[in-house]
């Protein structure tokens, strides 16, 4: 069967779009340079994609899909399969689609335009249900976000470990987090050097501690960071995309994220205000 050139132009520039928001970013990326890259005019670009967010939507699509349908099957089983269905499954989708999902990391604003965002939100909440369970305590339903956090952010954070690797480790962390004390067995929370009060069992914050305590030394080290007198430090690149992205979820507010981090309110309400 001959593939219908329309298709073929359609895929192209998904491809290329995907390349070029990649290396430049969306917001850097205009339809002209996707149009010179494949030789086409901005019009025949439109003839498939009406404005670039399409292209973006049309880029995330099979990632949302296939949370979704991931659901529909987790959704019939027995609490305790469709727990380990929905993590296992959430895993191997997220590290099917690292490269759209280090795009959407890296422009989380974006999809609050359209359809997608609420999709995601949707999925979301589906996901915490199912892994927390029915009649599910606060502390189930705060671990199940967090093991749902434990299957997607690492595939951002370590692009440079194979597939096979990164899903071991990850699941791992998530298997050790969902049979891990609670809190009343597990005795008072560890305090953080920098003030901030966390348990070992949330990744996301004690990532971004770690961050916010070490900086690389010149000969490739880690050397403890000394907070300044006088004007609050500034964030590194990825403390600025955690922060940003542990903000969109909703899992940390502006006082936990300053306190993980070391820094002021109005240092962190800066770096959200810039997105």
């Amino acid at each position: 069967m001959t593939a219908d050139p329309a298709d073929d132009t359609r895929t192209r520039i998904l491809r290329a779009a995907l390349d070029l928001f990649a290396e430049h970013g969306y917001q850097r990326t205009s339809l002209r340079q996707i149009g010179e890259r494949l030789r086409l005019t901005k019009t025949a670009i439109l003839y498939h994609f009406p404005a670039k967010e399409n292209l973006l939507a049309a880029l995330v699509e099979p990632l949302v899909a296939d949370l979704e349908a991931l659901l529909d099957t987790a959704q019939s089983q027995p609490t305790e399969r469709a727990r380990w269905t929905v993590l296992e499954g959430w895993v191997d989708i997220m590290l099917a689609h690292r490269r759209p999902l280090g795009m959407l990391f890296h422009d989380i604003a974006l999809v609050g335009r359209g359809d997608t965002y609420h999709r995601l939100i949707v999925i979301a909440m589906r996901a915490n249900d199912l892994i927390a369970g029915p009649d599910a305590g606060r502390r189930e339903r705060v671990r199940a976000v967090q093991a749902i956090a434990s299957c997607s952010d690492p595939i951002v954070f370590f692009t440079d470990v194979s597939d096979d690797v990164l899903r071991a480790d990850m699941l791992d962390g998530v298997r050790r987090l969902l049979t891990a004390p609670t809190a009343d067995a597990a005795g008072p929370p560890a305090a953080d050097p920098a003030g901030a009060t966390m348990r070992p069992t949330d990744p996301a914050a004690t990532a971004l501690a770690h961050a916010s305590r070490l900086d690389a030394a010149p000969g490739g080290g880690a050397v403890a960071r000394r907070r300044r007198p006088g004007r609050p430090r500034a964030l590194g690149r990825e403390q600025v995309e955690a922060a940003r992205r542990m903000h969109a979820a909703g899992t940390h507010s502006v006082d936990a994220i300053a306190a993980t981090l070391g820094v002021s309110r109005a240092t962190v309400y800066r770096h959200l205000d810039g997105q």
